[in-house]
């Protein structure tokens, strides 16, 4: 079966085509990041627009590197949320259309289940049961997952997702955004134990997390020694990810070690941080514990993670009838409502 996946919930415009639920055909996203760049984070207004601009072209360049036709595509899977409204409309919206217009079965897609799906679209793929860490953007949170199409969510963040504390704390030092990945390169030229922040509820049981306190933190610092924004910026910059990364990795194993399970998977934009990835494989192999995460193309929001999940979904009976909506936020306080 050969799906077609639209991605738009926040300022990626992408399409994707998988057969199968696994072999990537083509896979393509229209970034927005220097539409956005001059206002330090996304304006949904300007987001939603480019994205009006952007899918049509998008889907045809889609369909075009997979080597297929309209004609070719079995089903449609697009992301119903959670995310900004006004962009999810648009790729929802032409989904539907595109799904009514050819008489196929569509069906709209958790954002967080299409990236706990990535790491589903390699070549190794890890076993079941398995822990997942899913940093993306607004979301932080842990994951349990016995099989493919059953999950159970251990614990997410109370407050400001790990995404946001690195973009906010970006914008504090003028490295621009997104902050993600300035802030990791930068923070390989730091000293990380130069400039300590408080790990945020490394001393609380469960597998919550909370990051606002450490963006206050990083906040007052530079209120008391302002100079460091510029002199030590790189010093700033590890110290801080230093705890996110600490906080991040201890909940995991946790997580894993209590659900007894030796895989853990990192997923979502925060994936792709070289200092996570690499604290986190030498943390796990002291405990015999494997780590196991997409390819830095698939650690942001793409369409093929929702194609991915879209063919499980489909596969099992599931489709989304033609009155169905958005939504912005996930119910039942972030738990994901299929996978």
């Amino acid at each position: 079966m050969r799906v077609l996946g639209i991605e738009s919930s926040c300022d990626e415009t992408a399409a994707a085509v998988v057969e199968d639920g696994r072999r990537i055909l083509s896979s393509v996203v229209a970034s927005q990041i220097e539409v956005h760049r001059p206002y330090g984070g996304v304006v949904p207004e300007l987001a939603s627009r480019m994205h009006v601009e952007a899918i049509g072209p998008v889907v045809t360049q889609a369909l075009s590197e997979a080597g297929l036709s309209k004609e070719g595509i079995d089903a449609v899977a697009v992301t119903q949320g959670p995310g900004l409204v006004g962009c999810l409309l648009v790729g929802f919206c032409f989904a539907k259309a595109f799904a009514f217009a050819r008489v196929l079965p569509w069906v709209g897609v958790d954002h967080l289940a299409g990236h706990l799906h990535s790491v589903l679209l390699t070549d190794a793929r890890p076993p079941f049961p398995l822990v997942a860490l899913l940093a993306s953007g607004g979301h932080t949170g842990l994951y349990y997952l016995p099989e493919v199409g059953s999950h159970e969510l251990m614990g997410q963040t109370r407050d400001d997702a790990a995404g946001e504390a690195y973009d906010k704390v970006a914008k504090m030092l003028g490295l621009g955004y997104p902050g993600g990945a300035v802030i990791d390169r930068l923070a390989a030229q730091g000293d990380p134990a130069s400039i300590f922040f408080t790990r945020p509820y490394l001393d609380k049981e469960g597998f919550e997390f909370s990051f606002s306190g450490l963006k206050t933190a990083v906040q007052r610092h530079l209120q008391k020694y302002p100079q460091d924004a510029h002199t030590r910026t790189a010093d700033l910059a590890a110290g801080f990810q230093a705890a996110v990364v600490e906080v991040l990795t201890h909940k995991l194993i946790a997580a894993a070690q209590f659900k007894q399970v030796r895989q853990v998977v990192l997923v979502g934009g925060v994936a792709a941080n070289a200092g996570l990835r690499t604290f986190l494989t030498v943390a796990a192999a002291a405990k015999g514990i494997n780590v196991w995460a997409p390819p830095l193309s698939l650690c942001g929001d793409n369409a093929a993670m929702i194609a991915a999940a879209g063919f499980h979904l489909i596969q099992a009976g599931h489709t989304t009838p033609l009155d169905a909506d958005v939504y912005s936020r996930n119910p039942r306080s972030g738990s994901i409502p299929t996978l």
